[in-house]
Parts: structure tokens; sequence; C-alpha cells
């Protein structure tokens, strides 16, 4: 510029003048350049802050000191910025694999009642695979979209539903969350069916306990003194010596013989209500299902003839087995086949059907199938419960005793039944 200043006074050397204002505005635009190139790096950064967009920063050395430092704390700002959407991404997948895989249902809804949410646990526990709308649930159970839209925060309920003809009790808890000044509501499903099944179970259990205690203490001496009573009266033949008549003898023989007798049936009766309470702990072995099946078909080969029942079994694939007590799950296919075999009225084609297979979700089936009468639903309800019994001899144990055995083995037992068609009972494992 000095240069160019002083051609320019002299008025000579035109080429030198206009090669040097040449060179000034080169100068001049590169030291612009120079200068606004940290501005330019810093609204880059700004822009990819503000659009959340990724940006590689190009590392520069400059000789303006104040550019370098300019730009070394663009740097670190934008490392930092980096960083915590980098954590904060993770921090969400992290979370999202968590509501995704935990053991409870999750499902969470606008007010609109449009799902944002929900997880696989919910989708496995109410056989659905994706739904938009928690109305889409109506189909399934009126009683839980209901649940769903009433329950407020801290809210629970329980709701029944059936799903694979199978009873489900969900335990329904909810919560209303904020977020963007929007309302969301967070529902937990859980199905307790088999707590409450376990509940009841330990509670007949405890009842059945001091029942027999009590009942024990009182009618085995009872019992005994009716017996021996009994013998001293046969071994006094001649009614003289008990200063009684032959017909005052024989009223009192019979009076003492009822007591036996009743005593004695209500030992029997205890006894078999104590079974209730003493289950062994199963001896888990691998069953191949085929042979077992097989081999209750002979047991039991006697009793399909004297009832002229069609008794058949299928097995699929043929190679099944099962990890389970070999001898009490043979009490419990046993009994519900005896169950079956006494469920017959009129009936002239009378079948029987035991079926192992799997189901969809990989998990091993038994079912026990009859052509009889059915059972009518409020019977239903109540065959599990111990000492509830349809028939005139039975004791009312013997399915309640079959529940508690499959719950040791960790699996159920469902029934389905209808009027005139028969009944199925379904053991899960």
């Amino acid at each position: 510029m000095f240069i160019l200043v002083g051609a320019w006074i002299h008025g000579s050397f035109w080429l030198t003048i206009l090669l040097f204002l040449v060179l000034t505005v080169l100068q001049i635009i590169s030291l612009l350049n120079y200068l606004h190139q940290p501005n330019n790096e810093l609204k880059a950064i700004i822009h990819s802050l503000e659009n959340q967009t990724e940006l590689t920063p190009e590392f520069k050395n400059y000789s303006n000191a104040s550019a370098a430092q300019l730009q070394q704390a663009l740097h670190r700002l934008l490392k930092k910025h980096q960083d915590q959407t980098l954590f904060k991404n993770e921090e969400s997948l992290f979370y999202k694999n968590i509501v995704q895989h935990a053991g409870i249902g999750l499902i969470a809804i606008d007010t609109d009642g449009k799902v944002v949410v929900i997880n696989n646990a919910a989708k496995k526990l109410l056989q659905v695979y994706a739904i938009k709308y928690i109305t889409e649930l109506q189909s399934l159970s009126p009683a839980l979209v209901s649940s769903i839209f009433k329950l407020k925060t801290a809210g629970r309920d329980l709701v029944k539903l059936k799903i694979d003809n199978e009873l489900v009790q969900l335990s329904v808890f909810a919560i209303e969350l904020m977020l963007n000044k929007k309302t969301y509501k967070m529902v937990t499903l859980q199905n307790i069916n088999s707590e409450l099944e376990e509940m009841e179970m330990d509670a007949w259990q405890n009842l059945v306990r001091v029942l027999t205690h009590e009942i024990m203490n009182s009618v085995t001496p009872i019992s005994s003194l009716a017996a021996t009573v009994a013998d001293d009266l046969n071994q006094n033949q001649a009614p003289q010596e008990l200063l009684l008549s032959q017909s005052d003898k024989d009223d009192l023989l019979l009076a003492i013989h009822t007591i036996q007798r009743r005593s004695d049936g209500l030992i029997r009766f205890v006894k078999d209500f104590r079974n209730l309470t003493h289950i062994p702990t199963p001896k888990f072995e691998t069953i191949e299902l085929h042979g077992l099946l097989s081999e209750i078909q002979v047991l039991l080969q006697q009793d399909f003839s004297k009832n002229n029942i069609e008794f058949s079994t299928s097995c699929q694939p043929g190679n099944l087995s099962i990890e389970a007590d070999k001898s009490l799950i043979e009490q419990v296919i046993i009994n519900l086949i005896k169950n079956a075999i006494q469920s017959f009225d009129e009936e002239t084609n009378r079948l029987i059907e035991v079926k192992a297979f799997k189901d969809t979700k990989n998990r091993v089936l038994i079912t026990v199938k009859d052509n009889g009468s059915g059972i009518e639903e409020e019977t239903l309800e109540r065959i599990f419960i111990p000492f509830f019994s349809t028939k005139k001899t039975g004791s009312g144990i013997g399915l309640s005793l079959s529940r508690q055995i499959m719950r040791k083995h960790r699996g159920t037992l469902t029934v389905a039944s209808k009027i005139d068609e028969g009944t199925e009972f379904t053991m899960r494992f």
C-alpha cells in the first residue's frame, strides 16, 4: 500500500501502480477472509447446535492468536455438546430397552387414548402385535379399556379376562405424567393369577391344618372308646351279666357300632383332606409323554371297557418330553381321566381324548377332553376349591390336589366346558 501510494503521488510507473493496486485488493480480501473464518466456523457450529445435526470440525492452524484461542474454545464446546448428545442418546436407548424388556406390561397413552409406548410384556400378555389406540382392546376386554381410562394417578384396579381359554387376573396401576406440556398416562399390567391361587391355597391349607388337628384329637378317642365298649359287650354274651335285656343289648350294640362307623368315616374324611397339606416336593426327571400316556391307557383299560368308553391318545411330536415328577404328573392325568369317566350320563358315544403337544409359545400342553354332559358355568368357577364336589361320594380334593401339583411344577391347570358338549382340562408346563 505504501508503494502504491508513493507511485501514485509521483504519477509515474502506471504499470507498477496497477500491479500493486491488484495486490492490495487481493491482500485486503485475504485479510478479511482470515479475520472472518473463525466467525464462519462459529456460525456453522451454532447452526449445527440449533438443528441437532452432526458437525465434524476441521482443525486449522491460525497465526492469529485470538483466532486460535477462539477455535480451541469452539471445538471444546462442540466436543462437550457431542459427548452430551451421545450420552443422552445412549441413556434414551438404555431406558427404552428397560421398558421393552421389563417383566410387567407397560402402556403409555395420551389424553386421546393414542398408544405412545407398549412394551413386549404387554403385547405378550394381551396377545397383540401392535395397537395405535387403546380402544382396539375393546374386543378383548371392555372392562380393561374402561379401567385404563378411568384410573387416575396412583389408581389401582383388578380386571378379569380370558386369553386362549385361560382366565387371567390383571392388576392394573396407572400414573399420569407431563411431557412438553402434554399429559400422558402410564399403565402397568401384571398377571397376578398364580399369586392369587397360591394365596388362596395357602389359606385353605392353614384351615385344613387346624381342622385336622382339632378333629383328629377329638374323634380318635371316641372311635377307640366305641370299639372297646363294643368288644366288651360282645365278650359278655349273657344279657343277665349286664342286667340288660337282649333287646337293650342289641340297641346298645347298634348305637355303639354306629358311633364307631361314623367315627371311622370321619377319620378317613380328615385323612383325605390332610393330603392337601402333604404334597411331596417333585423329583424332576425327563419324562417321555408318549410312553407315559401308553402306560396310563393300559392301567385304566378295564375302566374304559367297563364303561363302554372309547379312549385315544396323541403325542406330537412323538419324542415330546417334559421335566417333571413322573408319579405326581401321572396322578394328575389319572385323576382327570377318572373325572372324565364319571362325567357321562346317558351318552352312548362316549369318547375321551388325551393329547400332548406344544402351543404357539413353545409350551408343552397336555389336554384331557371328553364329550360328556359338561359342567355348568356356576359350578365351573368352584371345582378347584378344596372340599367342593359334584359327586355324592367325592371328597372334593382331587382337582384341588391336581392344581397344587401343577403349581409345584411351575405350571397351570385350567378347564373349559360347555353343557351337552363336553369338558376339557389343560395342563400347561
